[in-house]
């Protein structure tokens, strides 16, 4: 299971997705899947769906997309409840279903709202710390690992460093306050803006906001107006924004871990008041573990 590019799954094949995560992994596994799919996306996932099958419709609701299917292949994302839905849709169906992990964190609360927890059949997950991280959550439950086909594909497309000190920041929405009552994104940028000396201490760097798919670039943009070595990115895709830096910041996006990848400079920007960093991977430095200027 580890080593097949295109899944092995009976038509037709039910694929509901909204983050972007889950389908950066989804829609490389089923670009070449030649049984009937039925695929609905919502959100950051509906846009993606255009690179990989511009003319292929998508299914106007869930229940449609479910309807006769064989298997449900799912995301499991926080931005929306529709793939924990399908989900619970599918169970009642009697249709086999397989949740995909494309993270570290939160793997319980994925597949539970409301106090209402609706495990697939199967979980796919597509590297070996995601594999343990699953295994041991849910013990029950049969945990595969695919190939990262999407990490294949911009690890080839990004180039080196570019040697000027360019900073990339890859944002992210962080769920909670860390009790400080103002939203943890914004805490650890500017914790990172105080810090930022100890990154790249040329006076001509350059710090690149690239906003989470799931934000607009709108709500960063105080920080262009107020900083003048801040810019907002404008690459087209992660590969070309990773391509333009020689360090790359965040919290605990998976965009780190590609930059480590890629062979950057990778530093999280958790402030000392957060929680420990989530992200299993050697080499991310964290800013708070630096000495004190």
């Amino acid at each position: 299971m580890a080593d097949s590019k295109t899944p092995d799954l009976p038509s037709p094949l039910a694929v509901v997705c909204h983050d972007a995560g889950a389908a950066n992994l989804i829609l490389p596994w089923i670009k070449d899947w030649r049984g009937e799919l039925r695929a609905c996306m919502f959100g950051p996932a509906s846009r993606l769906w255009a690179n990989y099958f511009q003319e292929r419709p998508l299914q106007e609701d869930m229940p449609t997309a479910l309807l006769g299917a064989a298997v449900l292949l799912s995301g499991t994302g926080w931005a929306s409840d529709i793939e924990h839905l399908a989900r619970i849709e599918a169970a009642r169906l009697g249709i086999h279903s397989i949740g995909v992990i494309d993270h570290w964190a939160n793997y319980a609360a994925r597949f539970e709202r409301n106090g209402f927890r609706q495990l697939p059949n199967e979980i796919w997950v597509a590297d070996v710390h995601a594999e343990a991280l699953a295994r041991r959550t849910f013990p029950q439950t049969r945990v595969f690992r695919r190939p990262n086909l999407y990490v294949r594909e911009q690890l080839s497309r990004i180039g080196p460093p570019p040697g000027k000190e360019r900073i990339l920041y890859v944002l992210e929405p962080v769920r909670s306050d860390w009790g400080q009552g103002t939203p943890g994104e914004f805490q650890a940028l500017d914790y990172a803006l105080s810090r930022l000396a100890l990154l790249a201490p040329a006076s001509n760097s350059i710090l690149t906001l690239r906003p989470h798919p799931a934000e607009s670039a709108e709500k960063y943009q105080a920080y262009v107006d107020r900083h003048p070595y801040i810019r907002l990115d404008r690459a087209p895709d992660l590969s070309a924004a990773i391509s333009d830096a020689d360090i790359v910041i965040g919290v605990e996006s998976f965009a780190l871990t590609l930059a480590l990848g890629a062979g950057r400079r990778v530093f999280s920007t958790l402030p000392p008041w957060a929680p420990p960093l989530r992200l299993p991977h050697q080499g991310i430095i964290q800013i708070r573990h630096l000495p004190q200027e």
